[in-house]
């Protein structure tokens, strides 16, 4: 058997995929992120009023690793909409400022973007909840 066909950990970070239109694996949580990067595309999304599912990678190392392996990119966070990776904080960025996230999540641009992604910060309405169901 193959090692793919017996993987929970994998099996569940893919249907967390499937089942989330959008959903942002980052180090900590929107409200809280637990480094730069994470919050700057945390903050992208929620400027947007876009709402998102968010797992912690940090609890549970295996859950990085098999990620990684999944989607086939090394860094954290990692963005995907619609079952799709987007990709990690630098491109998210780049989308967020040419408006192009934005188009892609069908929300509308702030009228004056800024010109750089914004950090994370706390929110009525949170993201999506998503159980962390992805440790063991």
């Amino acid at each position: 058997m193959s090692d793919e066909t017996t993987n929970p950990l994998r099996d569940a970070i893919r249907q967390a995929i499937d089942e989330n239109a959008v959903i942002l694996f980052m180090k900590g949580t929107p409200e809280q992120p637990m480094c730069g990067f994470s919050a700057r595309t945390a903050g992208a999304l929620q400027t947007l009023d876009t709402p998102f599912a968010a797992v912690d990678i940090l609890p549970d190392p295996r859950i990085r690793q098999e990620l990684s392996a999944l989607s086939n990119w090394p860094t954290i966070p990692q963005l995907f909409v619609n079952g799709e990776l987007v990709g990690g904080a630098d491109i998210v960025a780049e989308m967020y400022e040419s408006g192009e996230l934005a188009q892609l999540l069908g929300a509308e641009q702030p009228g004056e973007a800024p010109t750089e992604a914004p950090a994370a910060a706390p929110r009525e309405g949170a993201p999506l909840p998503v159980e962390n169901r992805l440790g063991s």
